[in-house]
């Protein structure tokens, strides 16, 4: 047994304190008698629509029994009800918008505690049994509160209370319902990393059982996650009281003291244990019931509450989404019917349609590491992986140099003739110079190949760069490869000193060189905080300055991506979060840290330049000037007209104070009052903004030309239920001219007609979550996630969560045809917390990042905020035109506020199971369109484990020829967990899929790149495995994806006008789904492509290049015979 102590007495003494400094806390917190109705000023996004709800089974309930052993409280859907002991017609006395959950009756049975999200934050909360006489507890936008109980004389409560925004784990605190900040019982002093959850308090007051474990929670979960604790009150020790291999969790006291109930797993299931506190014997008094939720956060427990009726004769509890009385001497439970009607609030529907254009040209979207030239009137950049100038208005872009190797990080020799810039071939990287005006062949100045990143033109017409090696850019994936180095090579390929470059020093966190005038010294970012200096040699590295961000509610302060001395060495700019920063840096012979999380108090003069973030920011030649680029937007940021705008404004306000202190103004009349105060606001909000440009270059779109007749074939169209057998599909350019019988499509003499008979032609596969990440940086035309997952028939993928922007250059790649890819769609990088949204200014200027420069039209809205921040987001995005998709996050609770809020996408799978009735209503009704991931399972071991130790995928020939064979092996030959068939869930969780689709709502197929190409299908196979009807699985994986991303009207069915996007297979996914990967053909866009190579068969015949590792094989070596 394991004992550790922490006095209670301690404690309570510290709560004193806090109690008596805001005696008065309770009574200035909302006491309206209508809290959870429609109207909320904290909760800002107004009910929109309103569904009837009449139902008589729920999910995950919630419930307690009055003292007086006459009603039940339960929580459904975010609501709070009553219904008689005996059953019958339940009372709601709590709604709107709010998600109030977890009610517990006060042992004298006037008033409910629960957990309520209604200040915008999760909090504690009570309320009179009739709903009304609310009290705020708790208070804290960022709070996690959970499951909250009354201590016996019903003036204390107690609950879990964490952080939602960077850790701090649910942990046991006491609060006074009269106010005060409250106190932790338990402090892990000797460090830890422990959550502890659904307190019971027993009778008389002394213990305090609760769940214990390491960790919020656990990737494929080895069992045991929970065992239960007691805390005794009177000594402040703790001990633990269970040691079950399948955990123990959500413990429920009888009002006797004598028995105790608890959930734990047994194989696969979750029953209910009861034990005789007074002599120790266990036996099972419930199985199967509600499966547990040990295996995510657990945000509404680990099981639903429970409560023993006032004689301790019956437990009742909620499972099988009815709620039963069981007997605790044994018999058969007895169902108390329970029946809600009442209508649900839910906020606006954010759902849009985006055409896909097939225009013969496109608005590249993005220009990269742009640079201004030393005199400011142009700028170099990279657009479509190819070096570009431009005027510094952004007029005239024109192409530099007619190579076709990728070009990246140009900079400008100090009289603006020359441009030097880093190549990738696609096998090897060399550094070149050019003319700037585009006259003359570029020269190449290295000799060895590598990877070259971020140049700098330093004195003595010296180049620095990052090198890395060739074969682990190659061979990996994202993220940078090891062996970097920082090098120097003459910027003249005939000097004396020849073009081999000369190594400086490894970078060992360094990276981003670049020089101050009138010094020698090589300056760089050191990570992850550092401005640094260093010699040619790369000896004698002094630290100039750190720099931090503000701390968005992590465990620290948000660190810089880069930071770059100004040239007059005064200033350093630094990208912190997307956003740009300046601080002026003094000579105090010792580096400051300065903080920028708010400019106007850092320790030295700073100020953030940015609203909606910038990236590649970079120094004018003068150093007055900071410019950056977003999308293909240019931005110059004059630092000395920002001065002097604030200036001219701080001058304004003292005239005006002179002017009311004096009486000077005159009164005028109330129009002329109205006007002064709006002129005002203005005033307020006047800020000087960075000069904008726009660099547009239009990029030819990659067309098919001609018609073909695809013919023969069984042809499900997604028409509805419709099938045609022997069917012509008439394709005319990049769209399907006509789909109907053999010779029924007006198909003009002469068309080339493709024999698909016995086969079956499918729409293009939509994943609406695919990760296909491909080089940063040092880009790249072959890239083989595009590649695997076009062969496997996926034709359009969207990217919830790129983590950085490269992707945007890439899919104008795959557009303009130079790169051989699916569709690609993305949501850019994720909104995260630390972009610090608590504000509907703070919303749009964050999305503004997303609608007017990235144009993805969609964001990934990665738990950026609690419930206040999260609806700020959706009305933002409502407003913008964009459709946000949703980080699942392992979290019931947000899941369902989401929902509510009208978010129109959820990624990875809800984690708990069975759901009954009211989730798959609340889902069809949003219209929210779930994409599980169930290769990643949520709520249990990874599915992906599943079709591992089951499929052959290493020796897959498709497989290796799409992708590379050391992502094969690293993924195939050995792997470090294995599960029994039993633990796996995802049929459990495919059951909430099939009953969701079947009701009219929405998923998508989603593979979360785990096994690019393959994972496709077995990601389609795992949603459809819990009895989903394959004609449904279809749909999914084509028209309900497209539609969820807001692409319906032109892909995700066969039908005349829409883009031809097909997929030829050899089998019938009708009679087996299985038969999705049996992929014969691909057309995309028009485009007919062989499935087992995708060599191109219509309208061009055309091999596809050579893959590095189709000869990287150990053959024809000398070796052991074997």
């Amino acid at each position: 047994m394991r004992s550790e102590r922490t006095p209670l007495l301690a404690a309570l003494a510290l709560f004193a304190v806090a109690f008596v400094a805001a005696p008065a806390a309770a009574q200035d917190q909302d006491d309206s008698s209508d809290q959870n109705g429609p109207e909320n000023e904290n909760l800002p996004l107004p009910v929109d629509r309103t569904v009837p709800i009449d139902m008589t089974e729920g999910s995950w309930i919630s419930l307690d029994v009055s003292p007086d052993g006459s009603t039940i409280v339960f929580d459904f859907l975010g609501d709070l009800f009553t219904v008689p002991l005996e059953g019958g017609d339940a009372t709601q006395i709590t709604n709107g918008m709010a998600f109030d959950a977890q009610p517990r009756f006060s042992p004298d049975g006037t008033r409910i505690v629960y957990t309520s999200d209604y200040d915008g934050g999760q909090n504690i909360w009570i309320m009179a049994v009739d709903g009304s006489d609310t009290t705020q507890i708790s208070t804290g936008s960022s709070n996690r509160a959970e499951s909250p109980d009354w201590m016996p004389g019903g003036e204390y409560v107690i609950a879990s209370l964490g952080s939602f925004r960077g850790g701090g784990l649910p942990n046991l605190k006491m609060f006074h319902i009269d106010g005060g900040s409250g106190a932790e019982l338990i402090d892990d002093e000797g460090g830890g990393n422990f959550k502890r959850i659904g307190a019971a308090v027993s009778p008389d007051g002394r213990w305090i059982w609760y769940a214990r474990r390491s960790g919020d929670w656990q990737y494929n979960a080895q069992m045991p996650q929970y065992q239960l604790e007691a805390y005794d009150t009177e000594s402040g020790q703790r001990y633990t009281r269970s040691s079950r291999y399948g955990s123990a969790v959500r413990p429920t006291l009888s009002p006797d003291g004598r028995w105790l109930v608890f959930g734990t797993r047994h194989e696969s299931d979750t029953g209910l244990i009861i034990r005789d506190l007074e002599t120790g014997d266990e036996r099972w008094l419930a199985y199967p019931v509600q499966h547990d939720d040990q295996e995510s956060r657990a945000t509404l427990d680990v099981l639903p509450g429970m409560s023993f009726t006032p004689d301790s004769r019956y437990l009742v509890a909620s499972y099988g989404g009815k709620i039963w009385k069981l007997p605790v001497e044994g018999g058969d439970a007895e169902e108390i019917p329970f029946r809600v009607q009442f209508d649900l609030t839910l906020g606006p529907r954010v759902e849009f349609e985006y055409p896909i254009e097939d225009t013969p040209t496109f608005t590249v979207r993005q220009i990269r590491d742009s640079a201004p030239s030393p005199d400011g009137t142009r700028i170099a950049f990279t657009a479509l992986d190819r070096l570009w100038t431009a005027d510094a208005d952004g007029s005239s872009p024109a192409r530099v140099t007619d190579s076709d190797m990728s070009e990246h990080f140009p900079v400008w020799s100090p009289d603006g003739r020359w441009l030097v810039y880093s190549t990738w071939d696609g096998e090897a990287g060399h550094l070149y110079k050019v003319a700037s005006n585009g006259r003359g062949s570029p020269r190449r100045l290295t000799q060895d190949a590598g990877t070259y990143f971020q140049l700098a033109w330093g004195p003595g017409d010296r180049i620095v760069a990052i090198r890395g090696p060739v074969r682990p850019y190659v061979t990996q994936g994202e993220g940078g490869p090891p062996g970097r180095e920082i090098v120097w090579v003459p910027a003249d390929p005939d000097s004396d000193s020849g073009s081999g470059a000369n190594l400086i020093a490894p970078t060992d966190g360094r990276s981003v060189p670049h020089f101050r005038d009138g010094s020698d010294r090589i300056h760089m970012f050191r990570s992850p905080d550092a401005l640094v200096s260093i010699r040619w040699d790369g000896t004698d590295e002094k630290e100039i300055v750190k720099v931090r961000g503000p701390n968005t509610g992590g465990s620290s302060d948000a660190t810089p991506s880069m930071i770059v001395m100004a040239p007059r060495g005064d200033q350093a700019l630094a990208e912190i979060q997307r956003n740009i920063y300046t601080v002026t840096v003094p000579e105090l012979g010792v580096a400051p840290t300065i903080s920028v999380a708010n400019p106007d108090r850092a320790s030295f003069p700073a100020r953030r330049l940015t609203d909606i973030g910038g990236e590649f920011p970079t120094w004018a030649a003068d150093g007055r000037t900071v410019h950056w680029s977003l999308g293909n937007a240019w931005f110059s940021y004059d630092l000395d007209d920002a001065r002097a705008f604030e200036d001219s404004l701080a001058a304004a306000s003292e005239d005006e104070e002179d002017e009311e202190e004096t009486g000077e103004e005159d009164e005028g009349d109330d129009e002329d009052e109205e006007n002064q105060d709006e002129g005002d606001e203005d005033e307020e909000d006047a800020e000087y903004r960075a000069i904008e440009t726009r660099v547009l270059i239009e990029a030819p779109r990659d067309l098919p030309e001609g018609t073909v007749v695809l013919r023969g074939a069984r042809v499900i169209t997604m028409n509805g239920d419709e099938v045609i057998e022997n069917a012509d599909i008439l394709v005319e350019g990049a769209r399907i001219a006509a789909v109907g019988p053999i010779g029924t499509t007006g198909a003009p003499d002469g068309t080339r007609v493709i024999d698909v008979g016995g086969m079956t032609v499918v729409p293009g596969f939509v994943d609406t979550h695919a990760h296909l990440r491909a080089r940063d940086q040092l880009h790249r035309t072959d890239v083989w996630p595009y590649l695997a997952n076009l062969a496997f028939g996926v034709t359009t993928t969207r990217d919830p969560q790129t983590g950085n922007t490269e992707v945007l250059s890439y899919a104008d790649m795959v557009r303009t045809g130079a790169i051989i890819g699916p569709r690609v769609y993305s949501t850019g990088p994720g909104v995260f917390w630390q972009d610090g949204i608590d504000t509907e200014e703070e919303a749009m200027d964050v999305l503004r990042r997303y609608s007017d420069y990235f144009d993805t039209k969609t964001i990934k809205m990665y738990v950026a905020a609690a419930r206040k921040g999260r609806q700020h987001i959706i009305a933002a995005a409502r407003e913008l035109g964009l459709m946000p998709t949703t980080e699942g996050s392992l979290n019931i609770k947000q899941n369902l506020t989401e929902t509510i809020d009208g978010y129109p996408g959820l990624e990875h799978n809800i984690p708990i199971f069975p759901v009954y009735e009211d989730y798959v209503r609340l889902f069809v009704e949003t219209g929210r369109v779930y994409t599980p991931t169930l290769l990643v399972t949520y709520g249990g071991p990874w599915s992906e484990n599943y079709f591992y130790s089951r499929e052959s995928p290493h020796e897959d020939e498709k497989l290796r020829r799409f992708v590379p064979r050391d992502e094969i092996d690293s993924r195939t030959l050995r792997r470090g967990q294995w599960f029994h068939k039993s633990q796996h869930t995802f049929t459990r969780h495919g059951e909430f899929v099939r009953d969701l689709v079947e009701a009219g709502g929405r998923a998508g197929v989603g593979s979360h790149g785990q096994m690019q190409g393959i994972g496709y299908h077995w990601e389609l196979w795992a949603m459809a495995s819990g009895g989903m009807d394959p004609h449904d699985a279809l749909r999914m994986a084509t028209l309900l994806g497209a539609e969820g991303l807001g692409l319906g009207s032109d892909l995700g069915s066969i039908e005349a006008g829409k883009l031809a996007d097909l997929v030829v297979l050899a089998g019938n996914p009708l009679e087996d789904l299985r038969h999705t990967n049996s992929v014969e053909m691909v057309m995309l866009n028009g485009r007919l492509y062989d499935g087992d190579t995708l060599n191109e068969i219509y309208p061009r015949q055309r091999a596809l290049a050579p893959l590095w590792w189709w000869n990287d094989d150990p053959a024809g070596v000398p070796g052991v015979n074997r």
